[in-house]
């Protein structure tokens, strides 16, 4: 296999071949499944939290450098540890710098627990002394979390809150001799949690970090998680050869966990306030049940505004209270309701200050933003349409605008400012997919964009939408892709009445008098997305090299075309994605340049339950299919995305019968190629255990293909290029006999 590097010095060599006229490399496999030819980012990079006029990012693991948004030639390094005794050879994993800039949060050495979540060494920089701290001897801290002011930070260890004082030898406060107080002391594995979410939090509210300041840094409010009802699951894990455990090597060990399965109990969660000068803890009196979810904590710009949202387990209704930390009173300012479901990102997405909130509703069928007073007064809905906001940025106050992206029809991606008169303005583009980072001030934003025939490009630009100046185009990846990879066509068919979007890459040296195999591609989940008008070079561009059809569709329930096009699949999953991704095969079969006999499916994740269930119709059009990390019944699946889109098993248990793959096994038809990761904590290896015992009853032949030790995104030590192989090679003996 081709050694895999990334850099940019392959990237310019190539492009000083062509403008020399020379033949380029051959483009392989590992340029559409590792990030070697880009397109390339900017990196990790934060605001000047002092003023507007600069961004931080990290460069070398090393340091940090203040690049300014308006001159190109202004770089001054911030922070470097290269030259500190004991850190000369430190790689840091991220950074947060204080609101006042006197202090640097840095982190190293980060372990992962789950997908998302991990441990590491945080270690503390003083601007002002120079000096380097580690946070704690040993170390292995989870969601360290600097106050405002920057003179305690916040962490988890072994489940438990603890706060360190940065100044504890000048405020003289109650704290120990190392200047750490213990907050919670009844933190225990699989039993309590304090700050740090559970699984299903972070998996599925996209949480990893409940920790929050009051605006004077007195009061530390966090969500405590006790899952000591919720069953427990395990993997199995071996020694390996993607970095191996010698501990294993004669005998596997297990990794238990608390994973709440649809219909079963979740972690009852409470919210506490620590106040830094008196030592008092405290649990906040928010009026909810066990069943509820608190998905969203966040201090307004009042030290006495803690607002806390609520979700009932059906997730079909939602609270916001306004909560006093001194005495744990909670006023109700908001509510909602939903006939099928509330978007848990939407409610995580409120935006505080000291008077207002901006929340993103989808009550009249087009996620939009409503601006109220901190009391719940309605002032008004900043923007109309029948579009959909995707991401809200904040409000300049002093110049009376609101900043947020939106489609521009389900395919494009716009960022726009709304005024107080509700007058829009689109900055930028209003082809592709734009997005938006502002600085503090909202004076400057770096644009990123792209679209389907433009790798990503990034630029500062002024709060008006006027470029400053380039900071990352691609010319690079541009020049080295240019006119020798497909394009994706974008069109639309009917399925079932309803106007369905998307995308065809024919095969390089397209011949329109041949008849192609093609391939389905899709994933179909609940608010998703594949269609859209942006740069995606990958697998998929590949296999259209090697001689397949691909087409994209997104059908039913997906994202981007209102609320009411998602509801469609609601209490039937896997009903009616299934007839549109079959009735997108017949399409593509009457096309004079696709072999109706010779189509296949592929999906990953929810895509790999499609292909499964896809497969297993009577009419069933599909010649084979690749199922990767498929769910095979919404039984296996965890409370809170399985109970959104179905309710419980016992409110729907005809729902979950007929959209399990297992109760269709009988019905598969097709070559079959199944692959999992040994170590899924998302969706557990009984998914697809279960349907190959199922397969093995009927006498069925089909192939699998297991990753041991590998998570869900079955990735790392370069594996994506060999995955991709192994499908490749199975469509080819499937589909091209």
């Amino acid at each position: 296999m081709k050694k895999i590097t990334f850099s940019l010095l392959a990237a310019f060599i190539t492009t000083a071949a062509l403008a020399q006229g020379e033949t380029p490399e051959p483009l392989t496999i590992e340029d559409f499944t590792t990030s070697v030819a880009g397109p390339f980012g900017i990196g990790a990079m934060s605001p000047n939290p002092v003023d507007g006029n600069s961004f931080f990012r990290l460069v070398s693991g090393n340091k940090i450098v203040s690049y300014s948004y308006k001159n190109p030639n202004s770089e001054t390094t911030l922070y470097s540890s290269a030259e500190i005794d004991g850190l000369t050879s430190v790689k840091w994993n991220g950074f947060e710098v204080s609101n006042s800039g006197s202090r640097i949060l840095l982190w190293t050495g980060s372990k992962p627990i789950y997908r998302h979540s991990f441990t590491a060494d945080y270690y503390v920089a003083d601007m002002v002394s120079g000096d380097t701290k580690k946070l704690s001897q040993e170390g292995g801290e989870e969601i360290a979390t600097m106050s405002p002011d920057g003179t305690h930070i916040a962490y988890v260890k072994d489940n438990n809150v603890y706060i360190k004082s940065l100044v504890y030898e000048e405020d003289g406060q109650g704290l120990n001799d190392a200047g750490t107080v213990q907050v919670t002391k009844d933190g225990k594995p699989n039993y309590i949690i304090n700050a740090v979410p559970d699984w299903v939090y972070q998996e599925e509210f996209g949480l990893l970090n409940t920790f929050c300041w009051s605006p004077d840094g007195n009061t530390l409010a966090f969500v405590r998680f006790d899952e000591s009802q919720v069953p427990m699951s395990s993997m199995t894990l071996y020694e390996g050869a993607c970095n191996p455990d010698t501990t294993r090597a004669l005998y596997p060990s297990r990794f238990d966990f608390k994973y709440p399965v649809a219909g079963e109990k979740n972690s009852i969660v409470t919210v506490w306030c620590y106040n830094v000068k008196t030592g008092a803890l405290s649990q906040m009196n928010i009026p909810k049940t066990d069943e509820d979810y608190i998905p969203h904590i966040a201090f307004s710009g009042r030290n006495d505004a803690l607002m806390v949202t609520t979700l009932n387990r059906t997730q079909n209704l939602m609270h916001i209270y306004r909560v006093n930390p001194a005495d744990g009173s909670a006023v109700d300012i908001y509510s909602e309701s939903s006939k099928s479901w509330i978007d848990s990102e939407l409610a995580n997405s409120v935006n505080y200050t000291d008077k207002t909130f901006v929340i993103p509703s989808e009550r009249d069928g087009w996620a939009r933003l409503y601006l109220y007073s901190l009391d719940g007064k309605l002032l008004r809905c900043l923007n109309t349409g029948n579009e959909a906001v995707t991401a809200y940025y904040g409000n300049d106050a002093a110049r009376r605008l609101h900043y947020y992206q939106r489609t521009a029809g389900p395919l494009n991606r716009v960022v726009c400012s709304v005024d107080e008169k509700g007058r829009e303005t689109i900055l930028g583009k209003h082809e592709g997919t734009t997005s938006a980072r502002f600085n503090t001030d909202f004076s400057y934003y770096i644009e990123v964009y792209s679209n389907a025939t433009t790798p990503t490009q990034y630029r500062v630009c002024k709060a008006d939408g006027k470029r400053v100046r380039d900071l990352q185009l691609n010319t690079e990846t541009a020049e080295r892709f240019k006119d020798r990879i497909p394009m994706r066509e974008f069109f639309t068919f009917t399925s079932d009445g309803y106007e369905l979007n998307g995308y065809i890459i024919k095969p390089a040296n397209f011949d329109p008098t041949k008849r192609y195999p093609c391939i389905m591609s899709q994933y179909s989940g609940p608010g998703s997305q594949q269609v859209l008008n942006k740069w995606k070079a990958d697998w998929e561009t590949w296999f259209a090299m090697q001689g397949y059809v691909i087409c994209c569709v997104d059908g039913r329930g997906t994202g981007g075309r209102g609320k009411e096009f998602e509801s469609l699949v609601y209490l039937n999953l896997g009903k009616y994605e299934v007839i549109d991704q079959i009735a997108a095969a017949r399409y593509m079969g009457m096309q004079p340049y696709v072999d109706a006999k010779r189509i296949g499916i592929w999906g990953w994740s929810y895509g790999g339950y499609m292909t499964l269930m896809s497969m297993s119709q009577r009419n069933s059009c599909y010649a084979s299919g690749v199922s990767i990390a498929p769910v095979t019944s919404w039984r296996f699946y965890d409370t809170i995305y399985a109970e959104r889109f179905m309710r419980t098993p016992q409110e729907n248990p005809e729902g979950y019968k007929n959209g399990s793959a297992l109760e269709l096994v009988d019905n598969q038809k097709g070559d079959l190629l199944i692959i999992f990761g040994g170590a899924d904590d998302n969706v557990h290896i009984i998914n697809s255990m279960q349907y190959i015992a199922l397969q093995h009853a009927r006498g069925s032949q089909f192939e699998m293909m297991m990753f041991p030790n590998m998570n869900h995104s079955i990735n790392g030590c370069g594996i994506r290029p060999a995955l991709y192989q192994r499908v490749l090679n199975f469509f080819d003996r499937t589909l091209k006999k």
